[in-house]
């Protein structure tokens, strides 16, 4: 699959928002499940309320009403995906690592998932933890996506209470309209919708050379915006925890004294946010589903793509608790509140007093993974290079064309950033580890998606164990599609 042919399945089909008639189940590429019965999924069309008006988008739903999936771990993850929104689609299934064939990227190797047709996905589905599921093309704007939480016994045996939150991005203004708008060089204006334009310039950064962008550091400043750097290009009309704003949150009865494990999933396009879980402290146990040892505290970061599990201590008496997400470099948020049975639950603005904390790499230089991989010397070393200007809006990642592995390989991947945005960099098929961060050494989490702040670098190191031609990628929908992609290509394919 070339670069081409990816972006144009990118573009399929993405503003029409129908709906098909439930065709008869297909046999799929799964044949040994005969006799079997797999988990109903449909890619279909939902109505939501936004900012007091309806929204036609998307969703992924269970034929019961459930949004999303959740599984045990060590199982087999047997779902029949039926595509019931009258446009083709297909879905990627991120944090799983499943063959090849069931990645879900349009033509690497499936073709797209017609309209009123269905595919049945059998594999192992792995280790528990905290996933997601979503289009791999422009639909993912309009919610195609929803949770996907395997879970551990010690999950289940646990005397706590779960809760998931999927936040997302929202524009009444369809999806091919906001890329254009950032083409034809609109910034901020892309995700406002008509007459409600905040009109600010964009930076064309193409001609910084290596060496500038090293001399800049994230970690000096923490919270402080580096100068020029853009942190948003979209100016979003809402911003959702589980499809919904503050002016009408998700209220979940907590009981008091109890523990609560919330699994947080970043599903925006665009945007970056902070947890912040206020007067609760907070214990974050894991990211991007792979455990983590223990680090408290009340803000926690998680860029596009990336998941955070946090358990929180309730106190003994009543009370009611906001989770919020605080918008990157902006004063926007949104969030779920916690709430015993007894309390009063007050009004939460929309916007905070001040911007949210840039998402930059303090956190990650702290996190230490419970399982790390074996220490052992890369097989195969590889260096590439971030790059893109807002002029044109074009995006890179300078030597992804050499990207090759064998099986039982050590690979190691260092990508340098030398943009003026930050690129959450997810790589499918595989977990890996974070060995350095800006050059010094350190055995970091365990995770699939990695930030990459601008002038700064990334050593991520994994095993080839899983045989494909797999998507490295800029979780910025926006970044993917206009270029920022590559792929790691098994040699031994055979």
């Amino acid at each position: 699959m070339n670069r081409r042919s990816f972006l144009n399945s990118m573009m399929s089909g993405a503003a029409a928002l129908g709906t098909g008639a439930l065709a008869r189940p297909a046999i799929g590429w799964a044949q040994t499940q005969a006799g079997r019965s797999p988990t109903k999924l449909a890619a279909a069309s939902r109505t939501i309320e936004v900012n007091g008006r309806a929204a036609r988008v998307f969703g992924l739903m269970q034929p019961n009403g459930t949004h999303g999936l959740i599984l045990d771990a060590e199982a087999l993850f047997d779902v029949e995906l039926t595509n019931e929104l009258g446009q083709p689609t297909l879905i990627h299934w991120h944090g799983l690592t499943p063959p090849w064939e069931a990645d879900g990227v349009p033509d690497n190797p499936l073709p797209l998932l017609k309209p009123a047709t269905s595919h049945r996905y059998t594999f192992p589905v792995g280790d528990g933890g905290t996933h997601w599921m979503h289009a791999h093309t422009l639909q993912e704007q309009n919610l195609l996506a929803a949770p996907l939480i395997v879970r551990r016994a010690a999950d289940r045996a646990r005397d706590e209470q779960e809760v998931v939150i999927l936040l997302h991005d929202f524009s009444f203004t369809p999806v091919e309209e906001l890329l254009a708008r950032l083409q034809q060089g609109q910034g901020h204006d892309a995700g406002k919708k008509s007459g409600d334009m905040a009109g600010m310039s964009m930076m064309n950064h193409s001609g910084m050379g290596h060496g500038d962008m090293g001399k800049m550091s994230m970690g000096a400043m923490p919270g402080m915006q580096m100068a020029g750097m853009d942190l948003n290009d979209i100016d979003y009309d809402a911003y959702l925890a589980n499809a919904r704003t503050l002016d009408d949150p998700e209220i979940v009865r907590v009981e008091k004294g109890g523990r609560v494990r919330l699994r947080i999933i970043n599903g925006a396009t665009a945007t970056g946010f902070t947890i912040d879980t206020g007067a609760l402290k907070g214990t974050l146990l894991a990211v991007d589903g792979q455990d983590v040892e223990p680090i408290m505290g009340s803000t926690f970061p998680v860029s596009m793509g990336q998941r955070l599990d946090i358990s929180l201590a309730l106190p003994t008496g009543e009370g009611a608790y906001p989770v919020l997400a605080l918008r990157e470099g902006a004063a926007e948020r949104t969030g779920v509140i916690l709430a015993t049975s007894g309390s009063t639950v007050k009004r939460v603005a929309n916007a905070g007093d001040a911007a949210g904390p840039i998402v930059g790499t303090d956190l990650e230089q702290r996190l230490r993974a419970r399982h790390p991989l074996e220490v052992k010397p890369a097989d195969r070393s590889f260096t590439l290079t971030l790059t893109g200007q807002m002029q044109g809006y074009a995006w890179a990642i300078d030597g992804g064309d050499a990207l090759r592995a064998r099986r039982r390989q050590r690979i190691e991947i260092t990508m340098r950033n030398a943009s003026m945005m930050s690129h959450p960099m997810h790589l499918h098929g595989h977990h890996f580890q974070v060995t350095a961060i800006n050059g010094a050494k350190l055995a970091g989490a365990v995770r699939d998606t990695i930030l990459v702040p601008p002038g700064a670098s990334m050593t991520i190191a994994f095993d080839a164990n899983n045989p494909g031609t797999w998507p490295l990628h800029c979780h910025h929908l926006y970044h993917m599609a206009t270029g920022m992609m590559a792929y790691v290509t098994y040699e031994d394919l055979g």
